[in-house]
């Protein structure tokens, strides 16, 4: 997971891009996602959807390894080329797309197999956007839905909403190694 101080990413803030809703770097959250979906590949990941993407560490890991066709969406359109970046050095590509999450409609995400997400339900008025963008996700047949957070109470009051209507399930983690990090996943299987 590249830093802000990687030479690639120093050249981007060089030009003067700066993102502005906290995808300023790479959240930890992101390893979370990536150490489960090591431990537990989805049966389903052709087409994978990165949602508040930020750098898009997550969805990259899944262009690679899991040779997903990836969209990595963000609210803030300057977060992609530090996605650009990162995506390079892993030599794979993803789809941008600019949209908030009540953009995200049951027939946009109809397409994919599998939403993942890091690091996106922070402040309280992001809750119910979340939850709905959720709901939408299991009604138009996303078959797996990860959403990993270092535990802040706005993630945890959506994860309870969701895993009592779509029998998700609440699991806690922990990354040991190069990134050291805990916290939760949404896990909502929907197959």
């Amino acid at each position: 997971m590249p830093t802000a101080s990687h030479p690639a990413i120093r050249r981007v803030k060089r030009q003067g891009t700066s993102p502005s809703i906290h995808g300023t770097k790479p959240w930890k959250s992101s390893a979370l996602l990536i150490d489960y979906l090591k431990k537990h590949p989805p049966a389903h990941a052709g087409r994978v959807i990165d949602v508040g993407c930020g750098w898009g560490v997550a969805g990259i890991w899944c262009a690679k390894k899991l040779r997903s066709e990836v969209t990595s969406v963000d609210a803030d359109p300057d977060v992609f080329p530090f996605l650009d970046e990162v995506a390079a050095m892993n030599q794979v590509r993803t789809s941008h797309l600019v949209k908030r999450f009540e953009q995200l409609t049951v027939k946009k995400l109809a397409r994919y197999d599998m939403l993942i997400a890091a690091d996106i339900c922070f402040w309280d008025e992001l809750v119910k956007p979340v939850t709905n963008m959720v709901n939408r996700a299991v009604k138009a047949g996303v078959k797996h839905i990860y959403i990993a957070d270092p535990e802040r109470s706005t993630f945890l009051e959506m994860a309870e909403r969701c895993v009592d209507k779509h029998c998700g399930e609440l699991i806690d983690w922990r990354t040991r190694g190069t990134i050291e990090t805990r916290g939760a996943l949404l896990t909502i299987e929907n197959a």
